[in-house]
């Protein structure tokens, strides 16, 4: 990338909107790393499934009777027919394609279909469903489409140590036993890069977050969480949670330090997850981009099952971000139609408390050319 004087390039135009630049990095990008698909206790029993768009391949993930969660190409081996349409359900046995009844057992190996006792020569696990790989961290299910995944300590986990700086830090919060207290999907009629771009630096927070501001005003100075390693916003000194109105919150989740309380920690794990921290829940973003400009987002917001289970009020404590997700999805559907202008055919420029977006680039980059 050029500079000019403190100026930084960024990418040109044409890599938001232009569709063959999109099919390339779904293949490069989301089906070549690790992907998080589901919150792991959406599938309770077994015989629970979802299915989840991953890069151009449909994924479905299932609990199996052993209580360990499986990943599979949502593909018939017969005919190639989707084998679940639904986003969710539940079977007894089997998973079976409604096209010719060919089923799966749910370990993905072919378990029936019809007159296929009259061929013995069928290998029942080479004619199975195509398994995928996948890891469960922080209560999600991950899955990587690649013959070959890349190690997932190396590449998910060391994102967010390396961005609190600790890798017992990310631990504290004891994420995989929490609630699911709120989820909030988003249709975002913009390119996934300018969401990445969006929630990574706050040089645009004093100008559309007030309510953020309000509860992190460091925030509105532009130097966003990211910035610095290891670093967490501050809440203001009259604050008492990360509510809408600065209200008290919850209570400090048990194991979240005294260095951590009253903090706010961001962490992006490339190529879809935003995770955000604060003393008394956690914040999930997951993003399912499905066209060059359109990515639907998932926001769970994650509380100790106690404060879940008791039915408290969680309004004000959703609230706060609901409202920077919809002021952030909105700047980004506003930043989409210029992607095409001439105006912005060799790109636009980053200011220095930007510079990190410019590694996000030149990971972009390295990523197509392979």
């Amino acid at each position: 990338m050029t500079s000019t004087s403190s100026l930084i390039s960024t990418l040109p135009g044409r890599s938001y909107t232009d569709p063959a630049q999109f099919e390339a990095e779904q293949a490069k990008i989301f089906e070549a790393l690790w992907f998080c698909a589901l919150r792991s206790d959406e599938l309770p029993r077994p015989g629970a499934f979802r299915t989840v768009q991953v890069g151009r391949e449909s994924v479905i993930v299932v609990r199996g009777r052993d209580g360990a969660l499986r990943a599979f190409l949502n593909v018939c081996r017969h005919r190639g027919a989707r084998v679940r349409m639904e986003e969710t359900g539940e079977v007894k046995r089997t998973l079976k394609c409604p096209y010719h009844a060919w089923a799966y057992d749910l370990d993905g190996r072919l378990a029936a279909a019809p007159n296929l006792v009259k061929m013995p020569d069928v290998d029942r696990v080479a004619y199975g469903l195509i398994a995928v790989a996948l890891r469960e961290w922080l209560g999600y299910a991950w899955v990587c489409l690649a013959d070959r995944p890349p190690s997932f300590e190396d590449t998910v986990v060391h994102a967010a140590t390396e961005r609190l700086g600790d890798p017992a830090a990310i631990g504290h919060y004891r994420t995989d036993e929490l609630a699911l207290g709120r989820r909030i999907r988003y249709d975002v009629r913009a390119n996934w890069k300018l969401i990445v771009e969006n929630f990574m630096e706050c040089y645009h927070c004093a100008t559309i977050h007030p309510e953020l501001t309000a509860v992190l005003p460091e925030f509105a100075g532009g130097y966003a969480a990211q910035y610095y390693v290891g670093h967490g916003a501050e809440f203001a000194e009259r604050v008492q949670g990360f509510t809408v109105d600065g209200g008290p919150g919850f209570g400090r989740l048990p194991d979240v330090s005294a260095e951590q309380d009253r903090r706010y920690y961001a962490i992006t794990v490339k190529p879809q997850v935003f995770v955000n921290l604060v003393p008394d829940h956690v914040i999930v973003h997951r993003m399912f981009p499905l066209a060059a400009d359109r990515t639907v987002v998932e926001c769970d917001w994650l509380y100790h099952p106690d404060v879940v289970a008791s039915g408290a009020d969680l309004s004000r404590s959703v609230e706060l971000f609901h409202r920077v997700n919809e002021q952030d999805f909105d700047a980004c559907e506003r930043t989409q139609p210029g992607m095409s202008s001439r105006a912005y055919r060799s790109g636009g420029v980053l200011v220095p408390s930007e510079h990190h977006l410019a590694a996000f680039h030149d990971w972009v980059n390295q990523r197509l050319r392979g």
